[in-house]
């Protein structure tokens, strides 16, 4: 699943309390299975823009992601939190260096081999 604020709401200082809207709304539904959904933090304000957040406030956003999961389930270290907001070549290393962030929801730099595996790289 993924969560996210728009522009608006990241400016409002609401990105806390809509990102944990989004994923109860989810761990509501699938309580019992909520060990084995995959989580990406995609903000809009990122998405096809080119713009991505900091890793210190996507990091800022994954722990809350994080406490939640870990308030839901027995299991949250089976959950996978993703960074999605334009993660590419040149940020990657530093976004995955984040001890919350396990991984990347890659678009279109997934497009670009070289890219792609640059940010593979990255990962590794």
């Amino acid at each position: 699943m993924c969560v996210g604020e728009t522009l608006r709401e990241r400016e409002e200082g609401m990105t806390e309390f809509i990102v944990k809207r989004q994923l109860a709304a989810v761990i509501h539904l699938n309580g019992h299975c909520t060990s084995e959904i995959v989580v990406a933090y995609e903000p809009v304000w990122a998405i096809g823009t080119g713009k991505t957040a900091t890793p210190e406030q996507a990091q800022a956003v994954h722990a809350v992601l994080r406490a939640q999961i870990k308030a839901a389930t027995e299991h949250a270290d089976r959950v996978r939190i993703l960074y999605g907001g334009s993660m590419n070549a040149g940020n990657a290393a530093e976004l995955l260096a984040q001890p919350d962030i396990d991984g990347g929801l890659i678009g279109g730099a997934a497009l670009k081999a070289p890219e792609f595996l640059k940010i593979i790289g990255a990962a590794a």
